[in-house]
């Protein structure tokens, strides 16, 4: 992120209350009402505690005004008001095909590959304020500079922050399998992502995905079969594993204990 006043310029405090970003000027009507219940509507994630080490708090302290995109927020601290969608040339000051990651994780994934592809632009999706950090980190480490960070909850982030057909790829590593019978509903790949995703995709765009559980393997495979606008890469619903993927510290537990990872690769389709 520049320094550019005209440019979102991120947060470095906790955001509990962020204050609006200046390119997106309007808020929700209903973000300051009172409310005895929030109804969050589709959600990609489940919030966790925002304790953080010493270089991690630097991070934020110093990385977070040049890699990390404010936006405003309706009624939780990770949501995204409606407005306006992102302004995606001024923030990186060019227009290039974008990559979106649906979970940074720890930053490895999205460091790495926006450092091998200048080319193109990355917007990394993150709730959990550790990891944020650490992506930051990451990011000033391969001097990223056309990679930005948003802390949000991704569902809502691609909803209300990208416009129908602009995004060229989505990435979804390793989310959470939520393994017992009865959480399966919070698993981020589920009907209405696909149909969120497959709408912000562009034709021939692009949708990664990888996990290491073999049920939410399958599940990810009914689920994206149901999506009309979607269709497998490979004829099964998985692919081979993509090469360009770095190996994330997650991705070697799971092979340690044993665990198979399976990548998926799905295209939007033409409707004309």
């Amino acid at each position: 992120m520049t320094d550019d006043p005209d440019t979102t310029l991120a947060s470095t405090s906790t955001p509990s209350k962020p204050e609006p970003a200046p390119h997106r000027g309007t808020r929700s009507a209903n973000a300051d009402r009172p409310t005895k219940q929030v109804r969050r509507g589709i959600v990609s994630f489940v919030r966790r505690s925002p304790r953080m080490n010493e270089s991690q708090q630097r991070a934020m302290d110093t990385l977070a005004s040049t890699y990390l995109i404010d936006v405003p927020r309706d009624t939780t601290s990770t949501s995204v008001a409606p407005g306006p969608y992102l302004d995606l040339p001024g923030i990186f000051g060019r227009t290039a095909p974008v990559t979106v990651e649906i979970g940074t994780g720890a930053g490895t994934v999205l460091a790495s590959l926006a450092q091998a592809h200048p080319d193109r632009d990355f917007i990394g999706f993150e709730v959990y304020l550790p990891s944020v950090a650490s992506t930051l980190n990451k990011l000033h480490a391969t001097n990223a500079t056309n990679a930005r960070v948003i802390l949000a909850d991704a569902a809502a982030g691609i909803d209300r922050l990208f416009a129908p057909q602009h995004v060229d790829e989505v990435w979804t590593f390793f989310p959470d399998p939520w393994r017992k019978r009865r959480h399966h509903k919070r698993r981020i790949v589920n009907p209405d992502i696909a149909r969120l995703v497959a709408s912000r995709l562009r034709p021939g765009g692009l949708w990664r995905l990888a996990t290491d559980w073999d049920d939410y393997a399958s599940w990810m495979v009914n689920v994206l079969s149901a999506e009309p606008l979607l269709e497998p890469v490979n004829a099964n619903g998985f692919s081979p594993r993509w090469e360009e993927r770095p190996l994330t510290r997650y991705e070697e537990k799971g092979l340690a204990a044993g665990r198979t990872v399976r990548d998926l690769t799905w295209r939007r389709v033409d409707e004309s």
